[in-house]
């Protein structure tokens, strides 16, 4: 269960994650989240530049089942899109936590990652709600 959310990273309760190097925090979304949507056909991202807000939505991912909205973890001003993702969405399923990357963010402020699960707070958290 571990190896589904890799301990280098942070979590938050709508299944999105955050990988901090410096001030700059990776965003994707998580193994429970892809595999809950099923094959995603369409990432909606924001351009580099913008600013997200912590528990605003930043984007959305479009399924062969729903539409989901993506909800940042971190306030911060988006740097880099991943934009391989807008011809090629499955980057997500096949590899959620590397070539499926969305953005990467520069944070205004540390705490609001630190506030994050651990991948093991995150694995129960899943266990006793879902």
């Amino acid at each position: 269960m571990s190896s589904d959310y890799p301990n280098d990273l942070r979590y938050t309760k709508e299944h999105e994650w955050a990988r901090l190097e410096g001030n700059r925090a990776t965003i994707g979304i998580t193994k429970f989240a892809v595999e809950s949507l099923g094959d995603i056909t369409q990432v909606d991202l924001p351009k580099e530049g913008e600013a997200i807000r912590k528990d605003a939505v930043f984007g959305t991912v479009e399924s062969v089942k729903a539409v989901s909205d993506l909800f940042a973890p971190c306030s911060g001003k988006v740097l880099k899109v991943n934009d391989p993702l807008s011809d090629s969405p499955e980057y997500i399923n096949e590899d959620c936590y590397d070539e499926g990357w969305m953005l990467v963010v520069e944070v205004a402020d540390l705490k609001e990652i630190e506030a994050l699960m651990t991948a093991q707070q995150y694995a129960e958290y899943l266990k006793e709600n879902h």
